[in-house]
């Protein structure tokens, strides 16, 4: 018998978009022209000034100086800066810290998050309506800062790293994505699963999660972003600089002027320009979240969105 493989027809290549619907008209040039110049133009509004900031950061000073600031054209590429901030001082102290309130933020936030909206998804369940309710009430009230502080503080959290987490480790709108998803999942499986002996626990962790990679992946990337990149609650609870996270480093370089210890002395002896420092961790600041989205963007359509929809 001889295998006859079938030819993609013209136009529905490997690569090609799907067909159109019947109902759908055919893309005129024009238009196809027009969408191609406006998705060029807001690439470009996007990575021009990113850019402008990683060639500043590997520019020398004598570069910067010539181009009287920022550099857009690279001359020169030194990785001073970097090897300065890397070298064991202030700017690499903080970024332990932020990776690390990052992994620990990020998997108390997954663990809590999912195991409410597993029991909320559980509809009938004890007090579901009531958790409910009192849940999507912080929505729209909150206590306001100061009670939050003083809470802080009466827990004797201030100036520890766990003022980092708990006071924001739970958002509601990702616990809602949860449930949303979780309630689409056909319950002749935990049904089934339930019947061979299986508990919630094992459901959850054998059954529901490996169903729901999607919508875990997109939650996980909305956690790790705000961990990685918050800096009020570091200001607020925290009164030791050398507790002080990434952001809240890059916050006093940029704004306030202030070098990060072990740096002021090649600053000031012409070493180092201090807009080169400035950039450098900038990037440094940009870089996990822009290592990580692309691994989560493919998930991030079908997570959202049929997370919403069926909530």
């Amino acid at each position: 018998m001889t295998a006859v493989i079938e030819e993609p027809a013209r136009g529905q290549g490997r690569w090609s978009a799907p067909p159109r619907p019947a109902w759908e008209e055919e893309p005129s040039k024009a238009g196809l022209a027009g969408k191609g110049i406006a998705l060029t133009l807001a690439c470009l509004a996007v990575l021009f000034p990113l850019w402008i900031v990683i060639v500043t950061s590997l520019s020398t000073k004598k570069t910067i100086n010539d181009a009287g600031g920022l550099v857009m054209v690279p001359k020169g590429i030194t990785f001073i800066a970097y090897r300065e901030l890397l070298g064991g001082g202030q700017v690499t102290r903080a970024a332990v810290i932020s990776i690390l309130v990052t992994l620990v933020g990020t998997l108390f936030s997954m663990t809590v998050s999912v195991l409410g909206a597993y029991g909320l998804s559980r509809t009938g369940t004890l007090g579901h309506r009531w958790i409910l309710m009192t849940l999507l009430a912080t929505m729209f009230f909150s206590a306001g800062l100061i009670p939050t502080y003083l809470l802080v503080q009466s827990l004797g959290l201030t100036d520890t790293y766990l003022a980092l987490i708990l006071p924001s480790a739970v958002s509601v709108f990702n616990i809602l994505v949860l449930r949303g998803f979780f309630m689409g999942i056909s319950p002749e499986l935990t049904d089934s699963a339930r019947i061979d002996g299986a508990g919630d626990f094992r459901i959850l962790w054998q059954i529901v999660m490996p169903l729901s990679r999607a919508v875990l992946a997109v939650i996980t990337l909305f956690y790790a972003v705000g961990y990685w990149s918050a800096w009020f609650n570091a200001s607020l609870y925290l009164n030791d600089q050398d507790k002080m996270p990434l952001q809240n480093v890059m916050i006093q370089l940029v704004q306030k002027q202030q070098a990060p210890v072990g740096l002021g002395q090649a600053i000031k002896t012409g070493e180092l320009s201090g807009l080169a420092v400035q950039m450098a961790v900038m990037v440094m600041a940009l870089l996990p979240v822009a290592v990580l989205s692309p691994f989560v963007q493919k998930h991030f359509r079908k997570g959202m969105l049929t997370g919403a929809v069926k909530g």
